[in-house]
């Protein structure tokens, strides 16, 4: 989008702004009563804040915002693999969306909110030039129906041409959310879509092009990065899927009326309170998902697959697969009796999973067609495959105290995939005032001894086929944190032991490592103020036993240098530059036919910095930026390379603008 588009958008939206409300009101634009996150499996609410904050909202236009350390193929939106191990999800039921995860709507990073006012959160970014444009669209609406019914909508458009020939992002998720918070019964409920296409270039042809223009280009070291010729330019992925989930809590209990006067003794009236002791839950969650991977240039990508088989034309993969899971149970609630100092609560969930794979054309193993290769098993691989899961569980809480504070949930498989299966996390938090702030103390760990997702041990598609027999993953996780505000310290300090960890190695296969490999991890972030003048800085280092097996960085680091001022009492201004920063490792390959990163010992990359110049502005209900991102390109080395063959973006100009009604 141009320039002058932009502006026109940008004063629209303040000109709606500064007629709905009083200028330049102090008051806060939405009241909200609550918001909040679900926990699984019994739907507990975990205390969530609403986005309206101006710090680094400009972040929202690059990659890194993901990560301190993040492996990505360089465009907004587009596959990437978090490489701070203690911030990565374990591998999914559906790993073709592993690579995007943190773009998509999930249970996880669902916000509910009860809202005194109807509430309107809009967010425009966009940038780059007429060849590499990039736009985001985010929207949300929450209102109340009365103060127990709640309704909610969320929309996000993403589109980025991507700074490099065939890189394009697209991107349409949308979603609809209620709530009902009543003394008897509560529900809570989602449904969210997406519609996820990708541009798959493979990497371009030569690293030589980024990190030494001149040598390729007989002397010319000017480039534009449309120009440079990439591996693969007809293909592409596409993720189609849908979440719905649905919470439900019904509460036995007993009214309790304090008699008028009780408080005030002009109070005329006895106030009646409803005393839920014992809740039946039931949660109901459907999740589908299908991939499909596109390459219409047969005789691109012959460096990136060595096998052909099922046609040596337009290659055609479709993965699909929906999962059902039914979680009944039933609580002792906490905080009924003063006696009654925590909940406790025990479950059952049932979950069914069925695949669906590309059809194999294959009918005999023994004779194969001209030009395909011969199969590598002495039976075909399931085209269907269906999994059902039973497993019982218990969970304890305290979530109430300024004291101490717990949760821990465990359940253990029954039946069917999941007999012998084990899962047991938690975590116990205590808080006190120190020099005038509440410090608080938090431990965590976590125990598990579960199945290998089918998908690593059934694949079929044109280039990859894989039967394994993996055995159980086991991993036992424990750490510590620390919150010191009067200093602006945190701290996390921990490790873990992974035992059957199932990677994919430098033929892109999934494999499954038979010994245990060792992660220790510490981060620190450490603020620092003087005057207007603020130093944000987060390290983190981490260490991996077996670096063939699980490359990490050892240290990340991230730092954010601004000041922090008011013009005319009314703008808020953040001015400053920012830098995400890691050491030399073998960072992972991409593999666009399966959307999975694999290890390799070609290359180490990383010790180069990334640095971002912006401004950020808040003027009553709008916030707004101007960002110079990658500013030292060409400064401080070429070698902007954060996986194989993939460069970040160039420095460009990206603006953003959002604002937050109160209807």
């Amino acid at each position: 989008m141009k320039l002058h588009h932009y502006i026109s958008i940008s004063l629209s939206i303040f000109a709606v702004m500064l007629m709905s409300q009083p200028a330049f009101s102090k008051d806060p634009v939405i009241a909200p009563s609550y918001a909040w996150k679900m926990l699984p499996p019994l739907g507990l609410h975990e205390p969530a804040t609403i986005d309206t904050t101006m710090y680094n909202y400009f972040q929202r236009s690059v990659p890194s915002e993901v990560s301190i350390a993040y492996a990505t193929t360089g465009n907004l939106g587009s596959e990437g693999l978090n490489m701070i191990y203690f911030d990565r999800k374990p591998q999914s039921d559906f790993f073709f969306r592993d690579a995007i995860s943190y773009w998509l709507p999930q249970r996880g990073n669902h916000t509910f909110y009860n809202t005194r006012i109807p509430m309107t959160l809009v967010s425009y970014n966009t940038g780059g030039g007429k060849e590499s444009a990039q736009d985001r669209l985010q929207a949300d609406f929450s209102g109340n129906v009365n103060k127990r019914l709640q309704i909610g909508a969320n929309l996000d458009y993403l589109y980025s041409k991507g700074s490099y020939e065939s890189q394009a992002v697209k991107n349409l998720t949308w979603g609809l959310s209620s709530s009902y918070m009543g003394d008897r019964f509560e529900y809570q409920t989602f449904f969210n879509h997406y519609n996820y296409v990708i541009k798959e270039n493979g990497g371009i042809t030569d690293d030589r092009y980024v990190t030494d223009p001149g040598e390729i280009q007989g002397g010319v070291t000017s480039f534009n990065p449309k120009t440079i010729p990439v591996r693969l330019n007809n293909a592409h992925s596409r993720i189609v899927g849908q979440e719905a989930l649905f919470n439900a809590r019904y509460k036995l209990g007993y009214w309790h009326t304090e008699p008028a006067g009780h408080k005030d003794e002009a109070d005329t009236i006895d106030v009646r309170t409803y005393i839920p002791v014992t809740s039946f839950i039931w949660t109901l969650n459907y999740n589908s998902g299908r991939h499909v991977f596109d390459n219409k240039s047969t005789g691109e990508g012959s460096d990136m697959w060595d096998n052909y088989y099922l046609t040596t034309g337009n290659t055609h993969d479709v993965t699909s697969y929906w999962s059902l899971k039914n979680t009944v149970g039933i609580s002792l609630l906490e905080g009924f009796h003063k006696y009654a100092k925590f909940g406790l609560a025990g479950y059952v969930t049932h979950e069914i999973r069925r695949y669906n794979q590309t059809p194999d054309t294959v009918t005999s193993l023994t004779d194969t067609p001209d030009g395909l290769t011969p199969y590598p098993y002495g039976s075909l691989v399931p085209g269907r495959g269906t999994e059902n899961f039973l497993w019982a569980g218990a969970q304890l809480t305290k979530q109430r105290g300024s004291i101490l504070r717990y949760e821990a949930t465990a359940r253990i498989g029954v039946v069917g995939a999941a007999a012998g299966e084990i899962h047991a996390e938690g975590n116990v938090s205590t808080r006190f005032k120190l020099l005038g702030d509440t410090v608080s103390i938090t431990g965590y760990g976590l125990f598990s001894n579960e199945t290998a997702p089918y998908l690593m041990k059934h694949y079929v598609s044109n280039h990859f086929i894989w039967e394994n027999d993996f055995g159980k993953i086991r991993r036992l996780r424990f750490g510590g944190k620390l919150d010191l505000p009067f200093s602006g310290t945190y701290i996390n300090v921990g490790a873990e032991n992974i035992q059957n960890l199932i990677y994919f190695n430098e033929q892109c296969m999934p494999v499954q490592h038979s010994g245990s490999v060792q992660v220790f991890s510490a981060s620190l972030q450490q603020n620092f103020r003087v005057g207007i003048l603020k130093w944000r800085n987060k390290l983190t280092y981490q260490t991996s036993s077996n670096e063939s097996v699980l490359p990490l960085p050892k240290f990340s680091i991230y730092s954010n240098l601004y000041i922090d001022f008011k013009v005319a009492r009314v703008l808020t201004v953040q001015l400053g530059v920012d830098c995400d920063y890691y050491t030399k490792y073998y960072a992972p390959g991409y593999q666009p036919a399966t959307m999975s990163f694999y290890n390799q010992r070609e290359m180490k990359l990383g010790n180069y910095p990334l640095m971002n110049a912006y401004v950020n502005m808040k003027l009553s209900k709008a916030r707004f930026y101007v960002l110079y991102s990658h500013v030292n390109q060409g400064l401080t080395g070429r070698d902007y390379f954060s996986i194989p063959h993939y460069p970040l973006n160039p420095r460009r100009l990206l603006l953003g603008v959002a604002v937050d009604f109160a209807n």
